[in-house]
C-alpha cells in the first residue's frame, strides 16, 4: 500500500508522491509549485531559482516538492518506498540465483527501439538459451504479443499511472513464466529515463538503450540511468550518418557519469552490431549466469 495515498493499485511508488504535488483551482486549471528551500549560510531560504531561464528544483529530494509535506516527510516517504522495493529486489535476486537465471533490465526513453531490438535478439538467441521476457508498459499488451510471436514466452505488466516497474511486479510476473532454470530473463522496463534508475528489480545489470535519433547529450541530461547501467546500446546506428550523430561524443558523455559503462552500436533494423551484443551476453552468462545450451 502506498504510504502517501493508501492506494493498492500499481501506483505504489514515487508516482503517488508526485501526484500529491498537483493542485487544481476551481476553474480546473492545473498548477505546479516552483518554490523550494535549500541551504543558505547555515539556514534554509525559500525561493525560486530562475537564472538565465533555468528553473532549478534539483536541491529538493528527488527534485520533488509537495504542498503540505515537509522535506523531511518527502525523504522519509521515498526511503520507505525504496527500502521496501530493495527488500523485494533482494528476494528476486536470491530466486534468480537459485534458478541459475541471468536477469537483464532493459531501460530507455520511449521510441529508442528497445522492443524491436529485443524481438530480434530473442529470435536469434532462443536456440542457444532458454529465454523468458517480462514486458512493462502503462497500457496494452502489444509488446508482449510481439515477443510471443517469436516463440519466446512473455508476461505483460501494465503499470497504469506508474512510470516504471518495481521489484514486486517483477516477482509476480516471474511466477507466471515457465521455468527458466539455466536461462536468461529479459525485463523490458517502461520507457522512461528517470524513475527506473532508482528501482532495483533484482537484475544482474541494467542495459540502457539510446537511439541516434535522441542526440548525444542524453547521458548528461539523465545521468542516474547511465550511472546505474553496465552497458549502453546505441541503437539505430544505421541512421547515424543521416543525422550527423556524434558517436565519440555520446560515449564520452556516458563515461563522464559512469567511467565503467561499456558501449556497443547496434541496429535492430539491419542487424548491425548484434553479434557483438550477443557475445557480451555470453560473456555475462559465463561470468555470473547460466551456461549457453549445447
Amino acid at each position: 500500500m502506498c504510504t502517501v495515498c493508501g492506494c493498492n493499485d500499481a501506483k505504489t511508488s514515487i508516482e503517488c508522491v508526485r501526484d500529491a504535488h498537483h493542485e487544481h483551482d476551481n476553474d480546473g486549471r492545473h498548477h505546479h509549485h516552483a518554490r523550494h528551500d535549500h541551504p543558505h549560510g547555515g539556514g534554509y531560504h525559500d525561493h525560486e531559482h530562475d537564472v538565465a531561464g533555468l528553473l532549478d528544483c534539483s536541491a529538493k529530494p528527488a527534485g520533488q516538492q509537495i504542498a503540505g509535506m515537509s522535506s523531511d516527510r518527502i525523504i522519509q516517504v521515498e526511503r520507505d518506498i525504496l527500502g521496501k522495493n530493495d527488500h523485494l529486489a533482494a528476494e528476486n535476486r536470491t530466486r534468480f540465483h537459485a534458478d541459475d537465471v541471468l536477469a537483464f533490465n532493459l531501460v530507455s526513453s520511449p521510441g529508442a527501439g528497445k522492443t524491436s531490438l529485443l524481438v530480434r535478439a530473442v529470435s536469434e538467441l532462443k536456440d542457444s538459451f532458454l529465454i523468458g521476457v517480462i514486458e512493462g508498459d502503462q497500457q496494452t499488451s502489444h509488446d508482449a504479443e510481439r515477443i510471443r510471436a517469436t516463440g519466446v514466452p512473455a508476461i505483460q505488466v501494465n503499470t497504469g499511472k506508474g512510470c516504471h516497474l518495481d521489484a514486486g511486479m517483477v516477482a509476480r510476473a516471474y511466477e507466471r513464466l515457465r521455468r527458466l532454470n539455466g536461462g536468461i530473463l529479459f525485463i523490458e522496463n517502461v520507457g522512461n529515463l528517470v524513475c527506473p534508475a532508482a528501482f532495483d528489480l533484482g537484475e544482474a545489470c541494467k542495459i540502457v538503450v539510446l537511439s541516434t535519433t535522441e542526440g548525444e547529450d542524453k547521458p548528461l541530461k539523465y545521468p542516474d540511468m547511465f550511472a546505474s547501467s553496465s552497458l549502453m546500446l546505441i541503437n539505430k546506428i544505421d541512421l547515424a550518418s543521416v543525422l550527423d550523430f556524434d558517436l565519440p561524443r555520446t560515449v564520452e558523455y556516458a563515461r563522464r557519469v559512469n567511467p565503467k559503462i561499456e558501449a556497443l552500436t547496434v541496429s535492430a533494423r539491419t542487424g548491425e552490431g548484434l553479434p557483438a551484443f550477443y557475445a557480451w551476453i555470453r560473456k555475462q552468462a559465463a561470468r555470473i549466469g547460466p551456461a549457453a545450451a549445447e
